[in-house]
């Protein structure tokens, strides 16, 4: 293996070992074995390139076609030939899991478990890194520039982590980074020869020197400092120093925190999207339930002081048997077991399947998906809802208020009681629950008092445009200004029953929605819905829904939780329920006030409806326009330098011009021409014929002489056509004058021999040549090359004189001629 190629091995290792940071972001190490596999692949493609001597842009290609080529193994769509070799299909798969990520970005919060959405962002940014990488260290000989594509890389975690990043991944990647370096500097001393001592001892590479032994300290001082100097520094992070002592550790509050997976922050998925004035489909569910509840879909029951979050669900498979509560049912609880069919819309796209309240079977769901049993929620840490059709068994419960009223209270010393009652202190909202409760006996008529608290006698209003959080600071405004939608109801109500001792939590899913002719039930954005559930020792998760009837859509009121709103009670016999189909009156399309009553709407949605988003083409539209703009670059560049060199109109030898002299006769003046500007219109003549030349893709000798060209040129490329011939031999001699004669060439007619040329060279090339010759000019881009190869050797003398310059102030000099005493 050549030190070049080594070089290219090296800068794939250092790629993956700048990749280190990402384990602070991913649960396991999936991604890791997925990025080795493509930037292996990568790195063959590059060796293979340059082991057939392909130029730069030729290695490039090869690269992103093993990226492609190992992406398309890593992330198959199914559509593939020979395992591998991708199609047009293929290609719509990557599109559809870029999409995808897009949404997932925002569900999910570090640590991310193993989506195929994120891992295929993540793996295709470390392999299009990995081919940058290659073409700094190695195509360009640039390794130090290598560096800024692997900071990218590092940035990552550094913009989603919510605390600071581990040192370690960051050791690891500066390891990678100092690696490449010295390798690219040892290929460098091999290249120029043998290296020798200061005494004139020729040494091997590899032997150490004071030089070499310095430069490694730095670059482990360096490295230190880096990690140390933000831990010790006041206010740059909240890592280390910071953690110590803070106690048990159990998160920040934020979603998705607290040292487990992140999961989806329900209530700022249901926030953000209350105001789309787009109805969009997001499920159909069927069942043989005559009036069936709520279809529910996550639960939020960690309360904090910045509000409601929901925990990382943990469960079994759904492939296995769920827990069955049978028909063993207490006194005045009435079980009944249905089945239902779910089919989900591209719309919804979350890592959450909806479902009815104790799903006992469920079919067509492969073992991805996860039942936790205490949340009652169905999950999966690999899969996603979009487009998911399945069925399930379920039971529903109905309870009477005589049986909820005849449970006793939870022990104290109860997990559901210790964990679904904690709750931030809020001295207001602590008095208001004291005195809604007062001579209340039970825990069904402490519940009543408070969901009774929130009517519109008291008033209580549906509105949208109000703050949507849920911490005390939002709850205690809500219940002051009694204006508020479902999360803001659902919320208080769970907070208000936790003060009074009793365990709730909220829950979000969907309202039943608009009924078709064949029972199916099409829930939409405007069915999205949150409500309270309060735990009953013996009876289990009994849902209150506190939010007023009529501005919710297929609301469902029951016998134990009636619509308080309503001018007569609900007495159905107990265990029934009233679902209507269709929103109140309130709801109407007529109403005044219709959009602070609009429904619940939009959760973890494809952001927007088509109303909502802004048209495209523009966007489309400047970019070509910025693309032809900058592919017209080079032309322009030669068209004004084919305008700065046309030959100025140049007097002849000499002209005689009649003059009056002081008698009145007239005498002759010879008027001579001007020499200077001659010559320069015969050098800017040949110049441009040299120019025309290279963008022709005709040879260019530049140790030939003027003249030499011109009969070479006339003999070969102009050979048939006499009026070319004879106009390059004039400029030829134009410009051997112009260069080695005292007089330089004056009667010549350079313009029109310089547009014969052009003519007859653009007549002899192909078609695509005369393009190139047009829109890319082979001269200008040749002269971008040459300038920016200089400036780069500039920058690097500058910085070698510098460097030099600052060994005469080294410290270890100064104490090599310390005297002795």
């Amino acid at each position: 293996m050549t030190p070049h190629r080594n070089i290219g091995f090296v800068a794939a290792a250092a790629t993956l070992l700048s990749a280190a940071p990402l384990s602070a972001i991913f649960e396991r190490w999936t991604w890791l074995i997925q990025a080795a596999v493509v930037v292996a692949v990568v790195a063959g493609s590059a060796a293979l390139s340059r082991l057939g001597r392909m130029p730069l842009w030729g290695q490039v290609l090869a690269m992103l076609a093993g990226l492609t080529l190992g992406l398309t193994w890593v992330f198959p769509g199914g559509t593939e030939l020979l395992a591998f070799v991708p199609t047009p299909a293929t290609f719509a798969h990557f599109g559809d899991l870029l999409q995808t990520s897009l949404q997932d970005m925002r569900s999910y919060g570090v640590k991310v478990p193993d989506v195929d959405s994120l891992l295929f962002l993540a793996v295709l940014g470390i392999g299009a890194v990995a081919v940058v990488v290659d073409v700094l260290a190695v195509g360009l000989r640039r390794p130090a520039l290598a560096g800024l594509p692997m900071l990218a890389i590092y940035s990552v975690p550094v913009a989603v982590y919510v605390d600071s990043v581990p040192a370690t991944p960051f050791v690891v990647g500066a390891a990678g980074y100092l690696w490449l370096l010295v390798t690219d500097n040892v290929d460098r001393v091999r290249r120029f020869g043998r290296r020798f001592t200061g005494e004139g001892r020729d040494v091997d590479v590899w032997e150490a020197s004071p030089l070499a032994a310095a430069g490694r300290r730095l670059a482990v001082v360096g490295v230190i400092v880096a990690v140390a100097l933000p831990l010790a520094v006041p206010g740059m992070t909240g890592g280390l120093l910071n953690n110590v002592g803070a106690g048990p550790g159990e998160g920040n509050g934020r979603p998705g925190q607290g040292g487990s997976s992140g999961r989806v922050d329900l209530f700022a998925a249901l926030s953000g999207q209350l105001n789309q004035s787009e109805e969009i489909e997001l499920v159909k569910v069927s069942t043989n339930e005559t009036t069936p509840f709520y279809l529910r879909l996550g639960v939020v029951d960690d309360l904090r002081p910045s509000g409601f979050q929901a925990r990382v669900p943990t469960g079994r498979s759904v492939a296995r048997s769920l827990s069955d509560p049978g028909d063993d049912a207490p006194r005045g609880v009435d079980r009944q077991r249905y089945r239902a069919t779910v089919e989900v819309t591209k719309n919804l796209n979350m890592p959450l399947l909806p479902v009815y309240t104790e799903p006992v079977k469920t079919e067509d769901l492969n073992g991805n998906w996860l039942y936790d049993t205490n949340q009652q929620v169905v999950f999966s840490n690999r899969d996603n809802a979009r487009g998911k059709s399945y069925s399930f068994d379920y039971v529903r419960s109905t309870f009477s208020p005589a049986a909820l009223r005849a449970a006793r209270s939870l022990p104290s010393d109860s997990p559901v009681m210790r964990q679904q009652t904690e709750r931030p202190s809020v001295p207001a909202v602590e008095e208001l629950v004291a005195e809604l409760v007062k001579d209340k006996s039970n825990d069904y008529d402490k519940v009543r008092a408070i969901y009774d608290y929130f009517s519109v006698d008291n008033g209580f209003t549906y509105a949208l445009s109000t703050r949507n959080g849920s911490s005390g600071e939002d709850i205690t405004d809500f219940l002051a200004t009694k204006v508020g939608y479902c999360q803001q109801y659902a919320a208080a109500m769970a907070w208000l029953v936790r003060a009074a001792g009793i365990p709730a939590r909220v829950a979000v899913g969907f309202t039943n929605g608009s009924k078709a002719d064949n029972g199916t039930y099409v829930l939409t954005n405007r069915n999205l819905h949150a409500w309270t559930e309060v735990n009953f020792n013996g009876i289990g998760w009994v849902p209150f829904d506190a939010t007023p009837a009529a501005a919710v859509p297929g609301s469902v009121r029951s016998a134990w939780a009636p619509d308080i709103d309503a001018p007569e009670e609900v007495t159905p016999s107990a265990g029934s329920t009233s679902a209507p189909d269709t929103a109140g009156p309130s709801a109407g399309p007529n109403e005044a006030d219709r959009l602070d009553k609009d429904t619940d709407q939009g959760l973890t949605l494809n952001q927007g409806g088509p109303a909502e988003e802004s048209p495209v083409w523009p966007w489309w539209l400047a970019g070509a326009l910025a693309l032809l703009a900058l592919l017209a670059v080079p032309a322009l560049r030669r068209s004004a330098l084919r305008r700065r060199r046309r030959v100025r109109a140049v007097p002849p030898a000499a002209t005689a011009l009649p003059v009056p002299g002081q008698r009145g006769e007239t005498r002759a003046v010879v008027v001579g021409v001007d020499a200077e500007a001659a010559r320069a219109d015969a050098h800017a003549a040949w110049d441009e014929l040299l120019d025309t030349l290279v963008d022709f893709h005709v040879r260019v000798d530049r140790t030939e002489t003027p003249r030499a060209t011109a009969e070479r040129l006339a003999r070969e490329a102009l050979a048939e056509r006499g009026d070319a011939a004879t106009g390059v031999r004039l400029l030829g001699r134009a410009e051997e004058r112009a260069r080695y004669a005292r007089d330089p060439l004056t009667d010549a007619e350079l313009q029109p021999a310089l547009h014969t040329v052009r003519g007859a060279l653009a007549a002899g090339a192909d078609r695509r040549t005369r393009l190139l010759a047009a829109l890319l000019p082979p001269s200008v881009l040749q002269r971008w090359r040459a300038a920016l190869a200089e400036r780069s050797a500039r920058v690097v003398t500058t910085s070698g004189q510098v460097r030099q310059q600052m060994t005469r102030w080294s410290p270890r000099r100064l104490l090599a001629h310390r005297p002795t005493r």
